[in-house]
């Protein structure tokens, strides 16, 4: 979902998801959407050292290779004293060009996050869902009630974290039914309906347990924040 931006109607759409759910429950939701958590600029450059050292791997295991190019540098002589350096030299020469191809390569960020490895997006969505937790939801509600849902596009992954009042109370597996409605949705291309959808259970699960109460405020704001 590679630059795709809410619309005014599917803030909207969100916004209102959030002010009914909270009609029902003293709990606080705070919806957040990003295009991506990370710019993983250190997996491009894992992948280029590892293909340097492939390198080397493929030239001690068919050191023919290497034959054949110091023939050609020599045309078709070479010492037995000039062999070491000359190999050496060739292997750096060869080394740089393969780093700088896929360093380069996977500067192309569709291409990047196509290798990045799932358990590294997860980390990174996580741990930025954890940072914006800190700053938007966390105990900036008397009753610690704050709840906030997380979306990174183009990990299609979210998060779902707990201020300490609700997580004492609710397990972290009841919340797992909107976080499959929220993908199920981004993956079919309306990720506001499946924001909607995991607001509206969140609210459904938050009233069980925190109920309504006649002296609530609202005190976390109900719209969208999209970064």
């Amino acid at each position: 979902m590679a630059g795709f931006r809410f619309t005014p109607e599917q803030h909207a759409q969100v916004t209102a998801a959030v002010a009914a759910a909270e009609e029902t429950t003293d709990g606080e939701i705070v919806t957040i959407v990003a295009g991506r958590s990370d710019s993983y600029h250190d997996v491009g450059l894992h992948y280029a050292i590892g293909a340097m050292l492939l390198l080397i791997v493929a030239a001690a295991v068919f050191p023919g290779l290497i034959d054949m190019k110091l023939a050609w540098f020599g045309g078709g002589w070479h010492s037995e004293e000039s062999v070491l350096p000359t190999a050496l030299f060739l292997l750096a020469i060869g080394q740089t060009i393969v780093f700088l191809i896929v360093r380069y390569g996977l500067a192309w960020m569709p291409l990047r996050m196509l290798l990045t490895p799932g358990a590294t997006k997860t980390r990174r969505v996580r741990r930025r869902a954890l940072q914006f937790f800190r700053t938007s939801a966390e105990k900036r509600t008397v009753g610690r009630v704050g709840v906030l849902l997380y979306l990174s596009l183009r990990e299609h992954r979210a998060e779902i974290i707990a201020d300490e009042a609700i997580h004492s109370k609710v397990a972290p597996e009841r919340w797992g039914e909107a976080m499959a409605a929220l993908i199920d949705q981004v993956r079919a291309g309306d990720p506001a309906a499946g924001m909607a959808e995991a607001v509206t259970m969140m609210g459904s699960i938050l009233a069980e347990h925190f109920p309504k109460t006649g002296d609530d405020i609202n005190e976390l704001p109900d719209r969208l924040i999209e970064l």
